[in-house]
């Protein structure tokens, strides 16, 4: 079986992948969904032990999963959301993986826009330097902003109980910083002939990643042969793991069938 390796975005444990583990698995592939650096097994673990994500960055997320996809017998398809988005891009373009699909990816060195809402999801953590030595955590509040918005006061409760977990703040300080830092973490090989198939998706209503964010991502890529993009309508940034989460992951999974054609069907 093909494998699949899905990667979790900033404040949001890997379990919420759970759902698409299932689809994945039913359809043929091997769905692998482990954590990042510093991550504990649940939820409850990974809120009372924040000191071990504290500093993680762009590079070190990347190279822990570049280290799990060299283990698998073959190059997995990556899928991955929000930084986990960013991060499933840069795997692609080193060739570590065969294809990726990126929701609502974290912005790659070289998008412009900057849109209110995103500086305002942001200011959690860039609120205060030291915080990019340190774990943050979203309260209810700043996660309905940020990721629950577009979905029922409840819903976003509900779901900031279930999945949601201390955040390392680096990789924003990372992004802040892109423009002007040479070898920022952030920036990917925009060549997209040395490399497998992308699709990226933005939802019309995030806020944490705006749609413009998402869409300037996919059109920096040159010749963007093997590049595409759409946009999720009515979707916000918890759009891979809130009630409507089968609606995109289907759309994800019927891209990769036509992509991937050795994968069984």
């Amino acid at each position: 079986m093909t494998p699949v390796l899905f990667i979790h975005g900033l404040w949001i444990h890997t379990s919420a992948w759970r759902p698409w583990q299932d689809l994945f698995e039913e359809a043929g592939y091997d769905a692998q969904a482990p954590g990042w650096p510093g991550d504990g097994a649940t939820v409850e673990e990974t809120r009372a032990h924040p000191e071990r994500l504290a500093g993680i960055g762009v590079r070190a997320i990347t190279d822990h999963y570049a280290g799990i996809a060299a283990r698998l017998p073959e190059k997995p398809i990556v899928i991955g959301h929000s930084f986990g988005g960013l991060v499933a891009q840069k795997l692609l373009a080193a060739g570590v993986a065969r294809a990726a699909v990126a929701i609502d990816p974290a912005p790659i060195k070289g998008v412009r826009a900057l849109p209110f809402a995103q500086i305002r999801s942001a200011l959690p953590v860039v609120s205060k330097k030291a915080n990019a030595d340190r774990s943050v955590s979203l309260t209810p509040r700043q996660f309905r902003y940020g990721f629950g918005n577009a979905i029922s006061r409840t819903e976003s409760d509900r779901l900031h109980r279930q999945y949601a977990i201390p955040g390392p703040g680096r990789p924003v300080f990372e992004l802040t910083a892109a423009k002007k830092d040479a070898s920022s973490p952030t920036e990917v090989d925009l060549d997209d002939l040395r490399r497998g198939p992308l699709l990226v998706m933005g939802g019309s209503r995030d806020h944490t990643i705006p749609e413009i964010v998402a869409r300037q991502a996919a059109l920096l890529y040159e010749p963007g042969l093997h590049t595409s993009y759409r946009r999720v309508d009515g979707r916000g940034h918890s759009l891979v793991f809130d009630s409507g989460w089968e609606t995109v992951a289907k759309t994800a999974l019927e891209w990769v069938r036509q992509n991937e054609p050795s994968v069984a069907r």
